[in-house]
């Protein structure tokens, strides 16, 4: 029981954090994604290298949350294109740590580095194309694509969680993620396309129908690929969770592990059929 009002009272205020971020102004937006960034990195190299090459390692944070400022302040301030490509410049200094260091045993490690820059902080700076459309800021795309995740997610363990009890437990990919069935992959898939239907009527999601439904498919199935490449890191490396930092819940990767996949394919879907 304590479990569960812990869980409830952090998960509560994850969302209105979460909320805050999306729905007050273009600042909290970027506080909440700089806020995010640096804990996901921070626990992806904590989880995959322990305490080496610490240089590297807050250098590649550093990096990213460089990245995501130099284009937020392309929107809000009109920075010129041209500054964004300052951010590149610490990745030479990761190298540069790399031919330095006196660790050649780990050079591995180096990878990891390279790794959470694509995986965790590319798609959270390309939030910054869904969140501004002709530098006026709207958290409207990001909200709906949250609440696709989080809609997916709620279905498919409560589905999975009722059709285990009964026998039905066929996984889903039992290498990476014991508990993942696909009960749960299809009834997350219906929860989805039901919560996009809602948005739809609600006008939140104010496009044609048959991208609301294809829209929930891509961020469905997306997130449950994003979810799965987390388990796989976290299996690799021998962990439960990646952090604690959100009581009863584990790590901030472990919350927006389907995200990092689910958003940049949403958008590339909308923007391809010129919806965003």
């Amino acid at each position: 029981m304590n479990n569960l009002v812990t869980r409830s009272i952090s998960g509560v205020g994850f969302i209105l954090l979460m909320l805050a971020g999306l729905l007050i102004n273009q600042y909290f937006f970027a506080v909440l994604v700089v806020f995010v960034m640096v804990c996901c990195m921070y626990e992806f190299y904590r989880m995959s290298m322990g305490r080496r090459h610490p240089v590297a390692r807050y250098t590649a944070i550093v990096t990213g949350v460089v990245l995501f400022l130099l284009l937020f302040a392309h929107y809000t301030l009109n920075l010129e294109n041209k500054y964004i490509a300052l951010s590149i410049t610490p990745v030479a200094a990761i190298m540069i740590s790399a031919v330095l260091s006196d660790d050649k045993v780990h050079v591995d490690d180096f990878a990891y580095i390279m790794t959470g820059l694509l995986y965790i902080a590319a798609p959270l700076t390309l939030s910054n194309f869904i969140a501004f459309k002709e530098g006026e800021f709207s958290g409207r795309w990001l909200l709906v694509f949250f609440i696709l995740i989080w809609c997916s997610d709620v279905g498919a363990y409560c589905v999975g969680s009722f059709l285990s009890g009964k026998g039905e437990h066929k996984k889903l990919c039992p290498d990476i993620s014991p508990k993942k069935t696909w009960a749960g992959f299809w009834g997350g898939m219906v929860a989805c396309i039901i919560a996009a239907v809602v948005l739809n009527l609600t006008t939140l999601m104010n496009i044609p129908f048959v991208h609301c439904i294809v829209l929930a498919i891509i961020i469905h199935v997306g997130g449950v690929f994003g979810d799965l490449f987390e388990s796989l890191w976290k299996r690799h490396f021998g962990i439960k969770d990646s952090g604690t930092i959100i009581p009863g819940h584990g790590g901030m990767l472990d919350r927006f592990d389907s995200t990092f996949l689910a958003m940049p394919l949403g958008a590339i879907y909308l923007s391809l059929v010129s919806q965003l």
